[in-house]
C-alpha cells in the first residue's frame, strides 16, 4: 500500500469515526487517538490534534441534541463543575509515552463495548442523581481525560446509563457538552504548557466536521447502522490490543 493510499484510508476512517461517535453524542477523541496510534503518528501531536477535533465534533453533536430537547442542565452541571478544572490540571501533566499508550489502550475498551451494545440500552427506570457521586466522578473523569487528551464522554456515558440517571438520548446530549467543555479546558492547559500542532490537523478538522454534522443529525433522528458500528469497534479493538501489547521503544 503506497503512502497516498494509506493516508486516504486514514482520512476515510477519520470520517467514519466522527460520524459514529457524534451519532451517540461523543466527540471521538479516543477514536482519533486510536487511528493516529495505528498509523504510527507521533504521541506529541496526537493529544492536541484529538482535542481540537473533539471540540468541533462534540459542539455540533450537542447543538443537534439540544435542539431536539434532550439536554438536562440539572444532570450536566454536577459533573461539569468538578471536571472542567480537573481536566485543565490533568492536561498540565506530562505522561511517559509508554504509560500513555497503555492507558489509552485500556480506555478504548469503553467505546468498543458501547459500539457492540454491551451497555447503552434504554431503561424505563429513572433515578435521581447523587450529587456527591457525580462530583467525584467529574473530578476523576476530568483529570484522566485531560491527561490523555479525550473529553471523557466514553467513561461518563456508561456510568449515567448504568445508574439509570438518564435515557440514551439525554445521555448523548449531556455527554456532548461534557466532552466539549473538558476538551476546551484541556486544550487551554496544553496551550499554557506549550503544545505541538500538526498542520495536517486543519484537513482533519474539515473531515471530522463533515462526519460529525452528518452523524449528529442522523443520530438525533434515531438512525442506526449496526454494520458500521461493528467495523469501527473492530478497528478500535485492534488499536487497543496494539497499544497494550506492543513494547515501547
Amino acid at each position: 500500500m503506497n503512502i497516498d493510499t494509506t493516508y486516504f484510508f486514514f482520512l476515510s476512517l477519520l470520517f467514519i469515526v466522527s460520524f459514529l461517535y457524534s451519532s451517540v453524542g461523543h466527540g471521538g477523541a479516543s477514536g482519533y487517538l486510536a487511528l493516529m496510534a495505528l498509523f504510527g503518528m507521533a504521541p506529541a501531536t496526537m493529544k492536541s490534534s484529538a482535542l481540537i477535533m473533539n471540540i468541533c465534533v462534540s459542539l455540533i453533536s450537542f447543538i443537534h441534541y439540544y435542539r431536539s430537547g434532550y439536554f438536562k442542565w440539572k444532570l450536566f452541571l454536577p459533573f461539569a463543575i468538578a471536571s472542567v478544572p480537573a481536566s485543565f490540571l490533568g492536561a498540565m501533566i506530562t505522561v511517559d509515552a509508554a504509560i500513555y499508550k497503555k492507558v489509552l489502550g485500556a480506555l478504548l475498551i469503553f467505546p468498543v463495548m458501547k459500539l457492540l451494545g454491551v451497555f447503552g440500552k434504554d431503561s424505563e427506570e429513572k433515578k435521581n442523581v447523587n450529587h456527591l457521586i457525580a462530583i467525584l466522578l467529574g473530578v476523576s473523569i476530568g483529570f484522566l481525560s485531560g491527561m490523555i487528551g479525550i473529553g471523557g464522554g466514553i467513561i461518563l456515558s456508561p456510568v449515567i446509563l448504568l445508574f439509570h440517571w438518564a435515557n440514551m438520548k439525554e445521555t448523548a446530549a449531556i455527554s456532548a457538552l461534557f466532552i466539549f467543555v473538558n476538551s476546551v479546558s484541556a486544550l487551554s492547559g496544553l496551550f499554557i504548557k506549550g503544545i505541538s500542532i500538526d498542520t495536517s490537523v486543519y484537513l482533519w478538522i474539515a473531515i471530522t466536521l463533515a462526519g460529525g454534522f452528518m452523524g449528529a443529525w442522523f443520530g438525533s433522528k434515531k438512525m442506526q447502522n449496526p454494520l458500521l458500528k461493528k467495523i469501527l469497534a473492530a478497528v478500535l479493538f485492534l488499536a487497543s490490543i496494539k497499544l497494550l501489547v506492543t513494547p515501547s521503544k
